[in-house]
């Protein structure tokens, strides 16, 4: 028995543990099929067996890796450098909702679906809701700064988070932030913790900032002729001061999926680009907030625009959208999926730079995202049991964060870096930077035993 495993057996109650190796199989992978194996894994119920956990592995030089429910696509839970995983299934409760200052305070293991359901009881909702909202954690959440649609209207997690909780890789406990929406006193470490992907501290409590839900929303589905009359439209919208609440794009290469998958979802033949646009506001100003809106959609190389007022007719609307993520397990069940960031006005310049990509490398790429930012997922639809596939899907993968940064974007708007992207990381941020957050590491984290060789920490 290891040292590790030893002292866990005298911490831990046996239920609150794992040590064996098949039982530990199951926490050495998330969603970007990488794994490997943890020495063993811990369920804290508390803070403060949290800080517990962190001195062990401090004191004996293991490595720590935080885990929510495994849903991140860039392998930032995968226990490369084995050790001990901490997994937040035990601490999963919402400690506080209070609407009349308008937070919430809930432990990482919670659902973003749990949380949304406690505000919504209130009247209030969290904004950062990621397409896997029903089962990923809050944890994950600001792991990752992951948002989802809303944040074009509503902002990420550090702009709906006032504070946090947590052990640095000292084994010392600290909090961070403010329970108020204006705060200056020291630097701003909230904000620094949220994306760092479990390298700099252990989160153990978060403090959220809630938004009021909307009294109505309503839903308009925008057809383009191609992707540029698309792009021209969302610098539009973005323009108005009534912003959408959401803002999905879908390019002619997931149209020509779709149609394939689902041929008789409605879609007019001229379709090379769609926008999917969810306004929201108050019962008595929204029909004029849509129609303005929807305004703003048409216009040069529109084809055609549609409006929901009823719930039944947006899950029409939503039909075509929805069709598409079946459409791409069909096709490619282990695709590579990536989610680039560029100037909105660059869209078009990046959809024919991966076109270009696509028939250069002989790969097929489905582009679709938050066309509102300009958070595109770029689907490199490949099957990684085919060495010369896989090859050139590597080299095409290269080609795509170069056209990328070329555009003045950035290699991920919310899957973070992990392991997938960290071979790229120098390619954006200049020496300088890299040094300043190298010795950022090394003051929340001195023996790099916090999630080692993940974002841009040391090895």
């Amino acid at each position: 028995m290891t040292p590790l495993a030893r002292e866990l057996e005298q911490l831990l109650a046996p239920g609150d543990r794992l040590l064996d190796p098949a039982d530990c199989w199951t926490y050495g992978a998330d969603n970007s099929k990488l794994h490997a194996v943890p020495d063993a894994v811990a369920f804290p119920r508390d803070a403060d067996m949290v800080r517990e956990l962190v001195r062990l592995c401090r004191r004996l030089g293991v490595a720590l890796t935080s885990r929510g429910r495994g849903t991140g696509t860039t392998g930032a839970a995968v226990p490369d450098h084995g050790g001990l995983v901490v997994s937040f299934e035990h601490m999963n409760r919402i400690l506080e909702v209070d609407p009349d200052n308008r937070w919430l305070i809930a432990e990482p293991g919670a659902t973003n679906g749990e949380i949304q359901q406690a505000a919504g009881a209130t009247g209030f909702f969290w904004p950062p809701d990621p397409t896997s909202s029903a089962y990923c954690t809050l944890g994950g959440n600001l792991a990752y700064n992951s948002a989802g649609p809303h944040a074009v209207k509503y902002g990420t997690p550090r702009d709906n988070t006032l504070g946090l909780s947590g052990v640095a890789g000292t084994g010392e406990a600290f909090r961070t932030g403010v329970h108020t929406t204006k705060g200056v006193v020291g630097y701003d470490l909230t904000r620094l913790l949220i994306g760092s992907e479990g390298t700099l501290a252990v989160l153990t409590e978060a403090t959220l900032r809630l938004t009021p839900k909307p009294e109505a929303t309503r839903l308009i589905q925008a057809v383009y002729r191609d992707v540029g009359a698309a792009a021209r439209a969302v610098s539009r919208l973005m323009a108005r001061a009534e912003v959408p609440s959401a803002l999905e794009f879908m390019d002619h290469s997931a149209i020509t999926m779709i149609r394939a998958y689902a041929p008789d979802c409605p879609l007019p033949a001229a379709a090379g680009a769609i926008l999917m646009i969810e306004t929201d506001g108050t019962e008595a100003g929204i029909e004029a907030t849509t129609a303005g809106i929807r305004r703003a959609a048409e216009g040069e190389g529109c084809v055609q625009t549609l409006s929901a007022d009823t719930p039944a007719e947006a899950q029409a609307l939503w039909a075509v959208r929805k069709a598409l993520s079946p459409a791409l397990r069909t096709v490619a069940p282990k695709k590579i999926n990536e989610d680039v960031v560029v100037p909105v006005s660059r869209i078009p310049d990046l959809i024919a730079g991966l076109d270009r990509l696509a028939a250069e490398h002989a790969i097929k790429i489905v582009n679709f995202g938050h066309a509102g930012n300009g958070n595109i997922h770029v689907n490199l639809l490949v099957n990684p049991d085919d060495p010369a596939e896989l090859a050139a899907a590597e080299r095409c993968l290269d080609g795509v964060f170069t056209l990328v940064l070329s555009l003045g974007g950035t290699l991920s708007g919310e899957h973070g870096i992990g392991l997938v992207k960290r071979p790229y990381i120098s390619r954006e941020l200049d020496p300088v930077a890299l040094g300043l957050m190298a010795g950022i590491k090394r003051t929340f984290d001195p023996d790099n035993i916090l999630n080692p060789g993940k974002a841009p920490g040391p090895a």
